[in-house]
């Protein structure tokens, strides 16, 4: 295929849309990145990613630039919800590839070090506004993807090689081609928050009570990253509701945080994920292909490694005068057995944690816990921590 020919349209631009627009370029394509809102930017307070996602930043030339703004450290375990131990991990930050080595990160400052590479690269055009209307998804060999948008009232419409679906848990491209698909609340709420410290720990420490998960990290030196993961919220006073008689530690950081700090999102995600991450000449990825539970810590490493791989397993071999749908078939293939995984971890994870309910039921499941070998916890967890770019 020419190079004149290698053109993408990339809807979304999240961590997964950037991920894949620099992955795209480095493969030699024009791309046009499609972003809703007026701005550029990230939603969100903070996240910690384990090693994949750091191999999926090295594996797309940004290891130097991202761990300018990364704070490593490791997972300490998981407490209950006085803040007596429930399961207890050694220190591993100083061992990049052991399992509970983690990258504490502020969301925005993650965002941006993408953005700046999209901007760096000279065949990507960032537009801003664009409210997707329509989609053809196209025929690998026979027609074209064709997307049409709105910024400020006017249409536009544009003809691609490749679309790529990266607009998010709330899609309007899987929308309109996988519409049996839809998001799923999961009946929970995430609050969050990054706020100043420098006292506390800096290693990921999660508590688990009824129907609840809390943890912190640090993101940066002077910086804590705090969630609160619960059922059915009433009103914006319930995080403090919620932690108020729970350890000394949680309610310090919950006080600790002004009410313009804190973020409130009730948690959505597609349970299944989708049937196939390809259709036509359109990739879904990130939360558009596989929106997961954040209890496994997986969404941004996974949304790299999604954009990694349509560098690697799409764009390079097209550009190599590859098949296309051949390319999105190997794409698909790698990606949907991995994340569906993952995906499910994550459900299980849900299950046996934070969705346990209360009473007996918290003192048999820390009692199990207890006695289960840190060791098979933590082996358990390499398979998804030690991923390899293909």
């Amino acid at each position: 295929m020419g190079a004149d020919e290698l053109t993408a349209t990339v809807v979304g631009g999240g961590i997964a849309g950037l991920a894949s627009a620099v992955a795209l370029a480095q493969a030699g394509w024009r791309v046009t990145v499609l972003e809703r809102a007026a701005a550029f930017g990230e939603v969100g307070a903070g996240l910690a990613t384990t090693g994949n996602g750091m191999t999926a930043l090295a594996a797309l030339g940004l290891g130097e630039a991202i761990g300018q703004v990364a704070y490593q450290t490791s997972t300490a375990g998981m407490q209950d919800q006085a803040g007596r131990w429930i399961i207890r991990l050694p220190d591993t930050r100083s061992d990049p590839r052991a399992v509970t080595t983690i990258w504490g990160l502020q969301r925005q400052r993650l965002h941006g070090v993408l953005r700046e590479a999209a901007q760096a690269a000279g065949d990507i055009e960032l537009i801003t506004g664009a409210e997707v209307v329509s989609v053809k998804p196209g025929v690998p060999g026979g027609d074209r993807a064709v997307v049409t948008w709105r910024t400020a009232g006017t249409g536009h419409r544009a003809e691609a090689t490749l679309l790529v679906a990266a607009d998010g848990v709330r899609s309007a491209v899987r929308e309109q081609l996988f519409p049996a698909v839809p998001a799923r609340y999961s009946g929970s709420t995430s609050w969050r928050a990054v706020i100043p410290d420098t006292d506390s720990g800096d290693r990921l420490v999660e508590a688990w009570g009824p129907g609840t998960e809390f943890g912190s990290l640090r993101v940066s030196p002077a910086e804590i990253y705090w969630y609160g993961y619960f059922r059915n919220p009433d009103e914006p006073a319930a995080a403090r509701e919620r932690f108020a008689t729970w350890a000394p530690w949680i309610r310090r950081m919950v006080d600790a945080t002004p009410p313009e700090r804190l973020m409130r999102h009730d948690v959505y995600h597609l349970p299944g994920g989708l049937p196939a991450y390809t259709t036509g000449r359109v990739v879904f990825v990130g939360d558009a292909a596989h929106a997961m539970l954040p209890t496994a810590g997986q969404g941004a490493a996974s949304a790299l490694e999604d954009g990694v791989c349509v560098g690697r397993m799409i764009a390079a071999p097209v550009a190599a005068d590859g098949d296309l749908a051949a390319a999105l078939a190997a794409f698909d293939r790698a990606r949907r057995p991995r994340c569906r995984q993952i995906a499910r971890t994550a459900i299980i994870t849900a299950r046996l944690g934070c969705d346990v309910g209360g009473g007996w039921r918290q003192t048999v499941r820390n009692a199990i816990f207890r006695r289960l070998p840190a060791a098979s916890l933590v082996k358990a967890g390499a398979p998804v921590v030690r991923w390899t770019p293909p």
